[in-house]
């Protein structure tokens, strides 16, 4: 569709929407206005009446889920993120996704120490008031499980946005950059790799490249405004852009430097993907692009009929920006190109829209993204032909909405 069909689409919705105001206000005429409501009839809530806000009591529903049967327990398991309740690029710390390996620890701020040890030349071994003195930056960068989408791999099972998607969220991380660390401890020409440790009961571990670690890591011990929450890694987390969530270690207490990988039981035993000709991929840190539409979705269906609506979703690569959006309304034959809401940054959540008129027929809706390397969104097809039928982790497979006549949107997958 071109800008100016899409203008006229707009202009099409408007004029519409607009006859549809105007005839109800033609027929009110000589009526009374609207009574007041009973909150303005009363005084409110005064200042400090919360001194922590809340959302509206009236958004209840907007809460983070977990699929029950996915874990046997959920002191190891996921929540995910709702993502068809936000609006923008940033995922609200109280909905953002959770992933424990052994549950949520409290950790005691006075008694945090981070040390960065190993094949350094000056060890370190620092307080949270400490590691916060250090040159601070703040990013915004999404972080994705791996295995966000790991119920799809075989067919369409859950007709869900949320427990579809969203193992991920988006957010404002503030901290020191691990290279200002690393360059305080100073390196051997033998320190080639780091192995980040948490404080959690199962000690997560994971090895990191020495080349990653110097570019763009940071240990982040602020999120979007307040200090980084429980769930996500408190009182200081590691963020490695774009790369799988599981090596984004949180409740951080060690960086350790070695010449080699330390090959941990989670990046043997756990994150590792094997292939339908029996071998094993290892170390395979980006989340490749990826893009969802958001409404209509499952969640957020079509409930005023026929007519104009504006298509949403988000979209992202681990591997830098978005470069385009495609969108198509019959499952892929033809596509369309999104607009881009800005900003659009690097290894973070791009926002996308295209305006349609729906003429109340049923429809495949799909959106595929394009980033700044040139890597295309592929189908559920293309990726079974490399990983095979029943693999785990790195599904970024094009999702397909079937938008009934009825305005229902239900999770399909074509073949």
């Amino acid at each position: 569709m071109t800008k100016r069909n899409r203008r006229d689409v707009f202009r099409l919705g408007a004029a519409a929407g607009a006859t549809v105001i105007a005839g109800s206000v033609r027929g009110a005429r000589g009526a009374a206005p609207p009574a007041d409501n009973a909150w303005s009839n009363s005084l409110g809530h005064g200042v400090d009446g919360k001194p922590y806000g809340s959302p509206s009591p009236f958004e209840k529903s907007v809460v983070r889920r977990y699929v029950p049967w996915l874990s046997p327990t959920r002191d190891a398991d996921a929540s995910m993120t709702p993502l068809q309740d936000q609006p923008g690029i940033i995922t609200s710390n109280g909905l953002f996704f959770e992933r424990y390996h052994a549950g949520l620890p409290q950790v005691d701020p006075k008694a945090f120490r981070l040390m960065i040890s190993g094949r350094v030349k000056r060890p370190l071994l620092l307080t949270l008031d400490q590691l916060m003195r250090y040159p601070s930056v703040s990013r915004i960068h999404f972080i994705e499980c791996p295995a966000n989408g790991a119920t799809e791999w075989p067919a369409a099972q859950l007709n869900s946005l949320q427990l579809t998607h969203g193992m991920i969220g988006c957010a404002e991380w503030t901290g020191v950059l691990l290279s200002t660390l690393l360059d305080e401890a100073g390196l051997y020409s033998d320190s080639r790799w780091v192995c980040a440790t948490g404080s959690d009961g199962a000690h997560m571990n994971r090895s990191l490249p020495m080349m990653k670690c110097l570019d763009d890591c940071m240990i982040a011990w602020g999120q979007n405004g307040e200090a980084v929450r429980p769930e996500q890694g408190y009182p200081a987390r590691l963020v490695v852009p774009g790369w799988q969530g599981n090596v984004n270690v949180k409740w951080l207490r060690q960086i350790e430097v070695g010449p080699e990988p330390w090959m941990t039981r989670e990046e043997t035993s756990e994150y590792s993907e094997l292939l339908a000709d029996g071998t094993s991929l290892g170390f395979t840190w980006v989340m490749d692009a990826k893009s969802v539409i958001t409404f209509p979705c499952p969640e957020r269906p079509l409930t005023q009929g026929p007519g104009f609506y504006e298509i949403r979703g988000l979209a992202w690569s681990g591997r830098g920006k978005v470069r385009h959006v495609d969108v198509s309304l019959d499952g892929g034959v033809n596509f369309q190109r999104a607009r881009l809401d800005h900003p659009i940054l690097d290894k973070c959540l791009t926002r996308f829209t295209l305006p349609w008129w729906w003429d109340g027929k049923d429809a495949l809706i799909q959106s595929r993204v394009t980033d700044e390397t040139g890597y295309v969104q592929p189908t559920i097809v293309q990726k079974h032909r490399f990983w095979g039928a029943d693999p785990v982790y790195g599904n970024n497979a094009i999702q397909t909405w079937q938008v009934l006549a009825s305005g229902a949107v239900n999770n399909v997958q074509l073949s």
